[in-house]
């Protein structure tokens, strides 16, 4: 027994009746003009004659007239236009229906709104709003599907007998007839224009919520009317411009006369003007430690707010229990925390602590509590500490700093005998024997003696001659005889001659002879 075939219908004869039956099905259609694929007859209303042809129905069978091969780069509505040139016009111009259909949907096409082979009486356009693309129009028909009788609208309804023109009265007129007081007060709100506002989303009706928005409703907000923050609103546009601060609206309100600025929400909610919380850091006088238990009344005397002191002393004058020996700065020492513990910044008196001061107890200086009028001389305070007994005197930071008493540097400058010249490296104790200091003289000789060489004669101020620098050499300066001048004016001078030349045994005694032997006898042996 043969095997069937695999390839069922594919055999060679079912291939051959395959193709015979789409001949014949070709032949058919090109002798009918493709009636066998139409679905239905074409509109026989008469209308304007174009081209000579007054209605669809006289194309019958001319299909390719309107309709295009799947392959041609034309689209129906090309061929639309082709016949229909009064309506490729109206596309030009916005002002138009088919210009403002074009505009909001440029890829629409004819067929969505006209409709054909529904038979020789039937209508061309849509006119139910069902079906019609309406949004295209900038008016949805979302909400308005059906009438305050519960039927359903028809476009006569709004659009009277000419579906290219709309009165926005009709809308007052509906609208009056549903909810008379809301429409007279939503007039006066916001004007008689509704197509300004409204797009028939209907986004502003029953269901709308302001929580939605950036400005959610809440407390005494929601008790609102919309005009009240709306005001003089006539678009969308004025609607989200509408202002979102407190202060645009509750100027008239606001109790303080602006003395608290214009921030109404750091202190209010909008559950009510009272009760209030007032944030204090916002103010110029943050509340810090025990602050911020204190009540404002205790601060505020009689409500008053501005003009309230900021300084500690103000409020906590009969607080002092320094009795103002202190002054009034209590911030420098006391902070918000409390009274105690108290921190005195030292450098901020006149009296700035350093060194081993640093470290000294308060109560060390400060005997009895007692902190004005103490002493600031060191010789009050460390008069004990004197090794010196006083031959110094009492000015201690002429010698000794802050740092420690054997840190000491005495400027001997600063005394009444400033050392110069030799003086400088000598040994104190080489003048101050036995550790005195007070009450040594200054002269010279009182250290240095007399010299025998001068035998008394020149007294015992040697600065007159010598410096500090050295002994020698040395300048006399006291007055000395003047040499006489001979009779031919010629002068008799001493030049290079010592002072032993002439006095050789005491400087107060001389003699001439020694050196003038020719004048023995003569006039002049008194020079």
């Amino acid at each position: 027994m043969r095997s069937r075939s695999r390839l069922g219908c594919l055999t060679p004869a079912g291939i051959i009746a395959a193709l015979v039956m789409l001949g014949f099905v070709g032949m058919t259609a090109l002798a009918r003009g493709g009636v066998m694929f139409s679905p239905g007859k074409l509109n026989a209303r008469a209308g304007r004659t174009i081209g000579g042809v007054t209605s669809h129905a006289d194309l019958e069978g001319q299909c390719s007239a309107c309709h295009v091969a799947p392959w041609s780069s034309e689209t129906m509505a090309d061929r639309c236009m082709a016949c229909h040139t009064n309506i490729a016009q109206e596309q030009a111009d916005p002002a138009s229906l088919h210009g403002i259909i074009a505009q909001r949907d440029p890829d629409l096409f004819c067929a969505a709104c006209h409709t054909e082979h529904k038979g020789p009486a039937s209508e061309l356009t849509l006119q139910t709003p069902d079906n019609f693309p309406h949004e295209t129009l900038g008016f949805s028909l979302q909400g308005h599907q059906r009438q305050a009788n519960g039927f359903p609208f028809q476009c006569s309804d709004c659009h009277g007998d000419s579906l290219t023109t709309f009165d926005v009265q009709t809308c007052v007129a509906c609208h009056e007839e549903r909810d008379g007081a809301f429409m007279a007060q939503h007039q006066q709100d916001f004007g008689a224009d509704c197509l300004a506002c409204h797009d028939g989303v209907d986004r502003f009706g029953a269901a709308f919520s302001h929580d939605a928005l950036a400005f959610p409703l809440e407390g005494k907000h929601v008790e609102v009317q919309c005009a009240a923050c709306h005001e003089n609103v006539r678009t969308p546009t004025d609607f989200a411009n509408a202002p979102a601060q407190c202060v645009d609206c509750h100027t008239k309100d606001d109790a303080h006369e602006g003395r608290f600025g214009t921030a109404c929400e750091s202190c209010h909610t909008p559950a009510g003007w009272t009760p209030a919380n007032f944030d204090h850091n916002l103010a110029a006088f943050p509340l810090e430690g025990q602050h911020v238990d204190v009540a404002c009344e205790a601060c505020h005397i009689n409500g008053q707010f501005q003009g309230t002191p900021q300084d500690c002393y103000s409020c906590h004058k009969q607080d002092d229990a320094h009795d103002g020996r202190f002054g009034t700065a209590c911030e420098s020492c006391h902070t918000p925390a409390g009274w105690t513990p108290a921190n005195f910044d030292h450098n901020l008196a006149a009296f700035p602590l350093e060194g081993a001061h640093q470290e000294v107890a308060c109560e060390a200086c400060h005997l009895n509590g007692k902190f004005q009028g103490t002493p600031q001389d060191c010789y009050s305070c460390h008069k004990q500490d004197d090794a010196h007994d006083g031959r110094f005197g009492t000015q201690c930071e002429a010698c000794h700093t802050p740092t420690r008493w054997d840190d000491a540097t005495f400027d001997h400058d600063r005394s009444g005998f400033p050392l110069t010249g030799a003086h400088v490296n000598v040994r104190c104790e080489s003048c101050h024997t036995n550790n005195q200091y007070a009450g040594l003289s200054s002269s010279c000789v009182s250290c240095h003696g007399e010299p025998s060489w001068h035998a008394g004669a020149l007294g015992t101020d040697c600065a007159a001659c010598h410096s500090t620098s050295a002994w020698r050499p040395a300048k006399f300066n006291l007055s000395h005889p003047e040499p006489r001048v001979d009779e031919e004016g010629t002068g008799i001078y001493h030049g290079g001659t010592t002072c032993q030349t002439c006095h050789p045994s005491t400087v107060r005694t001389y003699t001439c002879l020694a050196c003038h032997t020719d004048n023995q006898g003569g006039e002049g042996d008194d020079d």
